[in-house]
């Protein structure tokens, strides 16, 4: 009898897993800042990263970019499209320039050059309201999240070589109207222009929706209404984000163990927050731990609430705020923009020329950079997918393969402790999580949201059950 129950409780467990992640949830996070023929503006790839970290916490696949061109930009939009077809949330997130010309608003991309009104309709921006309608419109639940309200930087050009000088270019951008089952969230209100934070931070607005959007058991109307009244407290009632909403039922992003939800569209929930113990939060993690950056460790208690590295966390944040820290992390300033587009390759790599010393001085940084790898001075399949997790926990494009901007950036990166420079294969430098006083051990890694994941979940059950089966037989 003891045994049934036990392999009732596993079957009971496999079907909840199952269930946790039954709806399907996509995002488009975009931050676009390192402009070409405009000021360019710090924050925005800030601003996704942390938001493509707080998304995919509770459950979201994510397709994120950073300063992105058009064609760039157009390519994800497609695979956006394409994977947003019948989910059940779609959301849609964008920092960086946006304009309003003749009442449509616009996206721009890094690369565009806009001198009249004819560039921005025939392409060189991107409409928001085609996109938004061309990859959300089949999605249950649509929510749009819109922190560029900056000013029109080529809002004088347009103007000036209008041929009728009547053009309508706005400051900010303009109203839009949701459509059913959807909610849209301006960092300001139409035609007002939105801050972009203190260089190196979130935005207020990024900032706020980070804090709200994912709290256990608050439903997204109500976030957004703290996401409000957050900004306009923080800027001294100088922003004060705008939206419009036709949602027709509650839609929680990370709903409390045992929220009832009443009228609410049947799939708009999400799977509770991860208690931490991943792999995903302990690169988060190893990504900020010796950070300097009070916003960097913020972002990650916003992304695992309940992460087993909170109070690590909590105590760096305190000794910020109590003084200036003798250790610094330079993880992307002076970093060349080009360093977060320009794909790496074979080619690339090679035209670095690293010998094997050189490649055993990339395993040594690599692991005292917390990305632990062997000094064998030879780029196998281990050490290729080490440098797939350093680069995307930079925000570059992930190939497991350097190029000459990527080399610089990790050459230019401080390590927090020295790496052992004698022998092939070194001890790995001690993990974070044997650093927390006290610490327990780590809970069992949440289930991720992969093509193989319900593969390996039915596999470990099976081969518990079997296990135990076999014992019955014996007996």
């Amino acid at each position: 009898m003891r045994y049934l129950t036990l392999l009732l409780s596993l079957i009971c467990m496999a079907a909840t897993v199952d269930a946790a992640y039954a709806d399907r949830r996509v995002a488009f996070v975009v931050g676009n800042g390192a402009y070409k023929n405009v000021a360019q503006l710090p924050n925005p790839p800030i601003d996704a990263k942390a938001m493509a970290a707080t998304l995919r916490n509770v459950g979201f696949e994510v397709i994120e970019g950073s300063n992105l061109t058009r064609d760039q930009m157009t390519e994800k939009l497609l695979d956006f499209g394409r994977k947003a077809q019948g989910t059940d949330v779609a959301v849609f997130y964008y920092a960086g320039h946006g304009i309003a010309v003749g009442g449509t608003n616009y996206l721009l991309p890094v690369d565009a050059d806009i001198k009249t009104e004819m560039d921005v309709k025939l392409g060189a921006a991107i409409n928001i309201d085609l996109t938004l309608d061309q990859t959300m419109g089949d999605a249950k639940v649509k929510l749009v999240f819109l922190d560029a309200c900056r000013d029109n930087p080529f809002a004088a050009k347009i103007k000036s070589n209008s041929a009728t000088r009547s053009v309508n270019v706005g400051s900010g951008l303009a109203e839009m109207k949701s459509g059913e089952g959807t909610l849209i969230a301006f960092a300001t209100g139409p035609g007002q222009t939105a801050l972009d934070g203190q260089e190196g931070n979130n935005s207020p607005f990024t900032r706020a929706l980070i804090d709200n959007i994912t709290k256990p058991g608050i439903e997204i109307q109500q976030a957004m209404t703290s996401v409000r009244a957050q900004v306009n407290e923080e800027t001294h009632k100088g922003q004060l984000p705008w939206g419009h909403t036709n949602l027709i039922g509650a839609v929680y992003l990370n709903p409390a163990q045992g929220t009832q939800v009443a009228n609410a569209a049947p799939t708009a929930t999400a799977a509770p927050v991860a208690s931490g113990g991943s792999e995903a939060e302990l690169e988060f993690w190893r990504s900020v731990k010796e950070s300097n950056k009070a916003e960097e460790l913020n972002a990650y208690i916003s992304a695992y609430p309940n992460g087993q590295f909170k109070s690590l966390a909590l105590a760096r944040l305190a000794a910020i705020k109590s003084g200036p820290s003798t250790t610094t992390r330079t993880l992307n300033a002076g970093v060349d923009p080009a360093t977060f587009t320009d794909e790496a390759s074979q080619v690339t790599e090679d035209q670095i020329g690293l010998d094997k010393g050189k490649r055993r001085d990339v395993q040594r940084r690599l692991t005292g950079l917390g990305f632990d790898t062997k000094l064998t001075g030879e780029f196998t399949d281990e050490t290729r997918s080490v440098i797939k997790r350093w680069q995307a926990a930079r925000g570059y494009p992930s190939t497991g393969y350097l190029n000459k901007l990527q080399h610089k950036a990790m050459l230019s990166e401080i390590v927090a402790a020295p790496a052992t420079a004698s022998g092939d294969n070194p001890k790995p430098a001690r993990r974070a999580t044997n650093t927390a006083p006290a610490q327990q051990s780590a809970p069992a890694p949440a289930p991720q949201r992969s093509s193989g994941g319900d593969a390996a979940g039915a596999a470990f059950v099976g081969g518990v059950v079997g296990g135990m089966m076999g014992g019955m037989l014996r007996r």
